[in-house]
């Protein structure tokens, strides 16, 4: 078998390649095709066929696909094969994803591992910190989600609105991960030892995860989405 690699030493994903084969041997994957709206139940069919029938534009689903395979840290060569419209309805589904499923997710399952009932000073500081950085969470996606993905959707539509620019997001493009290390230097070095840890254990690797797709998502920005955007601008200029 012929497996092409990328200069960091991981495969790279070809459109025939088959779907149940990526998902198999990369599982965190399975989040792209959630935020790309493809379902599962897709046989031996290949990325191709599976985008095809999901109506999903398959060099922007390959183009993230092997950016997050690689770790991705680095703009990629081919951002003009990328489908703005694709990447942006990715980031959108994203956006949902976390503010209306795993942050609240997240929420209800460290009350249930934290004791509550105890006497001690940590506990609220742990809220008080998870619901601080889903304020900031929340306030950074529904920026993106208001000011700048209606800007692009202007451009997608031949429109070049003054007065802001794909730079203008690039440059203030805060990342918002302290709160999250500092959350988990607290419940790591400080929270109180009980009975059984098995449930604290658990959501913190849940935070961990958490804190690594976040991370991800922020790369896909940063590498795909910004320079994608940037090209559309120059092809109105």
């Amino acid at each position: 078998m012929n497996i092409q690699l990328n200069m960091c030493g991981t495969k790279i994903y070809r459109a025939t390649d088959k779907m149940s084969d990526l998902i198999c041997e990369n599982y965190a994957l399975l989040q792209v095709l959630s935020r790309f709206g493809v379902p599962l139940g897709f046989g031996d069919r290949s990325v191709k066929e599976v985008c095809e029938m999901n109506q999903v534009d398959c060099n922007t689903f390959l183009t993230v696909v092997n950016f997050l395979t690689e770790g991705g840290n680095r703009m990629q060569d081919h951002v003009k094969e990328i489908s703005v419209s694709a990447l942006m309805n990715y980031l959108q589904q994203s956006h949902s994803f976390f503010l209306d499923f795993q942050l609240p997710t997240l929420r209800r399952k460290l009350l249930e591992a934290l004791d509550c009932s105890a006497q001690n000073e940590v506990t609220p500081l742990v809220v008080r910190f998870f619901d601080d950085y889903v304020n900031e969470v929340r306030k950074h996606m529904e920026y993106e989600n208001v000011k700048v993905f209606t800007y692009v959707s202007a451009l997608l539509n031949g429109e070049h609105p003054s007065g802001f620019s794909i730079g203008v997001f690039a440059r203030r493009h805060d990342q918002v991960n302290a709160k999250l290390t500092e959350l988990k230097n607290i419940i790591i070095k400080y929270y109180p030892a009980t009975g059984n840890n098995q449930l604290l254990n658990a959501v913190l690797f849940d935070v961990f995860s958490c804190e690594e797709d976040l991370a991800s998502h922020n790369r896909v920005e940063d590498y795909l989405f910004v320079p994608a955007v940037m090209e559309l601008e120059e092809k109105l200029k």
